[in-house]
């Protein structure tokens, strides 16, 4: 059996940027949840993306969660939530006792449609907030989704977990919102093992979300506290890893955009497929390169064919609406979002690809397709 090929796994750098964090918090005995490591990766991540202030946390999921907190979501509240994402980006809704309504997606970005958007608003005018996902690293056309949440003076959160390194129209995803979600899980772009941060040109929100996450524990000598609280905060270890990984966070996306050019490239004289869009204000990271199928092959077929090969791939997300636990609860629109979940497939995008990983994914691709 062949070497296997990943879909997206960890890719330390070769240079070892996290060992030496890793080796200095061990050096220092800052094991736990905070330290050196966590204050540096909170400022040098928001000096990276160009923002005010961080909260480094223990997962992208933790950071949605205080988001939606910072926002004043509580018990009934509505939400605004694309279908076409994975369930992390909906299940902290339900953590805040708060009701999801899950918007459509478009061709044109994959993401949050902003006609259906509308059409959300002018049903649920008393939204609480809405959170936009950039999928796969591919950027929502923010400046529509942006000017419907001022409108309404809605609160805006950007899960930006696949889209760090993406920009739109010149500026980072993740820092048009009230707030930002990346994520540093082991299969994102960049990983600490584990992990999230949370952005923000609000720094007294920030500072309170870091307070909600350290357990909500009041400045007293003895252990009180007034208000609930969570054990969210990142490891000084996790952050150590973050930091050496955000040094080569450029090297990473190059990589992820030369993987997706391969593939263009490769099979851009087969028929029956399309793969995910391009837009001129969009700059993606490629996360993951993506395609949708339009003719008789499935996406089944592709996925079985470079199973037997030991090549690792995946259907597009399941639409939230679709999921039985969310079955309950409204969708506007719904059915771009089912297409795309029908007839789309994850390649193989891991940064640590050779070419003769591409061009053995590649062969099987084209030996699919033409038969």
């Amino acid at each position: 059996m062949s070497e296997r090929i990943f879909l997206s796994s960890p890719h330390m750098s070769d240079e070892g940027y996290e060992q030496e964090y890793v080796k200095e918090a061990f050096d220092t005995n800052w094991i736990a949840p905070l330290g050196e490591n966590v204050n540096k990766f909170e400022e040098e991540l928001a000096e990276k993306v160009g923002s005010t202030s961080a909260a480094a946390l223990s997962s992208g999921t933790a950071a949605i969660h205080l988001a939606l907190k910072a926002a004043g979501v509580e018990k009934d509240d509505i939400v605004f939530c694309p279908t076409l994402t994975f369930s992390a980006t909906a299940n902290p809704i339900i953590y805040q006792n708060a009701t999801p309504v899950f918007i459509d997606s478009d061709y044109k970005t994959w993401n949050m449609c902003p006609k259906r958007l509308k059409e959300a608003f002018e049903k649920y005018p008393n939204v609480k907030a809405v959170i936009v996902v950039h999928l796969y690293g591919l950027s929502a056309d923010m400046d529509e989704i942006q000017a419907l949440c001022e409108k309404h003076d809605v609160a805006l959160i950007e899960d930006a977990a696949e889209s760090l390194g993406t920009y739109y129209k010149g500026q980072h995803t993740g820092t048009f919102g009230d707030y930002g979600i990346f994520s540093f899980n082991g299969n994102k772009i960049i990983t600490s093992s584990g992990g999230g941060m949370l952005v923000s040109d609000n720094e007294e929100r920030v500072q309170k979300t870091r307070f909600w996450a350290t357990q909500s524990r009041d400045p007293a000598r003895h252990y009180q506290h007034s208000e609930l609280g969570y054990n969210y905060r990142m490891s000084n270890i996790s952050a150590g890893i973050g930091r050496g990984q955000l040094k080569i966070l450029n090297e990473r996306v190059e990589k992820k955009r030369y993987i997706f050019n391969y593939y263009k490239n490769a099979l851009q004289d087969l028929k029956g497929f399309q793969f995910m869009p391009e837009n001129e204000w969009d700059k993606p990271n490629f996360w993951l390169t993506c395609m949708t199928l339009n003719g008789d092959v499935t996406p089944i077929q592709i996925m079985d064919a470079l199973e037997k090969e030991n090549i690792e791939s995946r259907p597009v997300w399941k639409p939230m609406h679709m999921q039985p636990f969310f079955k309950e609860y409204d969708v506007i629109g719904g059915k771009v979002a089912e297409e795309l979940f029908e007839k789309g497939i994850c390649l193989p995008s891991d940064t640590k690809m050779t070419k003769e990983d591409l061009l053995r994914t590649v062969e099987v691709i084209k030996k699919v397709l033409n038969n």
